[in-house]
């Protein structure tokens, strides 16, 4: 077992498997000492606590879908949900999505009201106020034992109300670093009141869960609230991603033909703030070589006339057992983000086999 905090218990989690398994066993605010590690299912409760549950009731407010949107976030929501249901949790889902599932492993899966970013060219992204009678009719019938809501977003305003309202622990968690993103995509000078924001979650939150030290730091560096926040630890599915996949066929479709090239590999969306473009200057740099994007965003034209003339293929949206071969059949992994809260590429193209040439920068500077 790892040990929790503010009352929160992780449960077993094997590499590949995340997810703190949630136990709400004291009244709100009020963490009980976590000085003693926790070493098995029993646990020894402290003086006027109430006795952890076996399982426990766990609301999910997530955006954008994690049924639909692809992104690292989607991974460990997955992840998340399917080892909290194995662990015999009962969890029910709050989403934006067009055409969401009536359940994922398990948990019950309820669309909420989404609309898209104005400055965001993507159909799946979707964001939502989640503010609704339906939404706090399910919460009322089922009462969870603690409401998990990713931020930053707005979900996290309407999943404050509930939790105050109906006195359930809250855990937030801190996916998208974006103080990073407005000034590429809007006005530097909402960049303060972002911070501002990110403060105020921190504060109501009982947890707030980050995806690496390097996060933690920045957002204590940027004066939110320390004792409310922890780091949800990172992990990779090594049954998925691993050498094995390597293809012959799968290297000669990424580089076009020309299999005993030297071939960089990047997975992930394709946009302005994932600095793709200075992979160009390497590549000329490096004669010879080749490049292949996996993935798809807003970013892909503007990219498709800058590497206009060069050895680089576009392969697009990839899943599955093409996924793992694209990666294991590289022979180089290729991160030029700044903007990381932890990216889950990196370890899955490590887990692959590849070395990885990244930015030492946040979430990709793993300590």
């Amino acid at each position: 077992m790892m040990q929790g905090h503010r009352g929160l218990q992780h449960g077993p989690c094997k590499l590949g498997q995340w997810g703190p398994r949630y136990r709400a066993s004291q009244p709100r605010r009020k963490p009980f000492s976590t000085a003693k590690p926790l070493r098995g299912p029993t646990v020894t409760q402290p003086p006027g606590q109430k006795k952890i549950p076996k399982s426990s009731k766990v609301a999910i407010f997530v955006e954008p879908s994690p049924f639909s949107h692809v992104s690292g976030m989607k991974n460990r929501f997955e992840s998340l949900i399917r080892g909290l249901t194995q662990a015999g949790d009962e969890v029910m889902v709050f989403t934006p999505d067009q055409a969401p599932p009536e359940e994922y492993c398990g948990a019950k899966v309820f669309s909420v009201l989404g609309f898209k970013l104005p400055f965001y060219s993507s159909p799946t992204l979707l964001l939502s106020p989640a503010l609704s009678v339906r939404v706090l009719w399910h919460l009322c019938q089922v009462r969870p034992d603690v409401i998990h809501v990713s931020t930053p977003g707005l979900m996290v305003f309407a999943a404050t109300l509930y939790a105050k309202a109906l006195r359930i622990p809250l855990v937030m968690s801190y996916h998208t670093h974006i103080p990073e993103y407005i000034p590429k995509y809007t006005w530097q000078g909402l960049v303060e009141p972002m911070w501002s924001i990110i403060r105020w979650c921190t504060r109501r939150s009982d947890l707030t869960l980050v995806t690496s030290k390097a996060m933690k730091d920045e957002l204590i560096k940027n004066m939110c609230r320390v004792k409310s926040i922890d780091v949800w630890q990172r992990g990779v599915d090594t049954e998925v991603f691993h050498p094995r996949f390597r293809s012959a066929d799968m290297k000669a479709r990424m580089t076009n033909g020309h299999p005993e090239a030297a071939l960089l590999l990047y997975v992930g969306r394709l946009g302005a703030e994932k600095n793709l473009a200075v992979i160009k200057g390497i590549m000329e740099q490096v004669p010879g070589c080749r490049l292949a994007f996996v993935g798809d965003g807003p970013h892909r034209k503007e990219l498709e006339q800058t590497f206009a003339g060069m050895p680089v293929v576009f392969m697009g949206m990839m899943r599955g057992e093409a996924l793992s071969q694209a990666y294991a059949s590289a022979d180089i992994f290729i991160m030029p983000s700044e903007t990381e809260t932890l990216g889950f590429v990196v370890l899955e193209a490590m887990a692959s086999g590849l070395p990885v040439v990244a930015v030492a920068g946040e979430g990709c500077w793993c300590r």
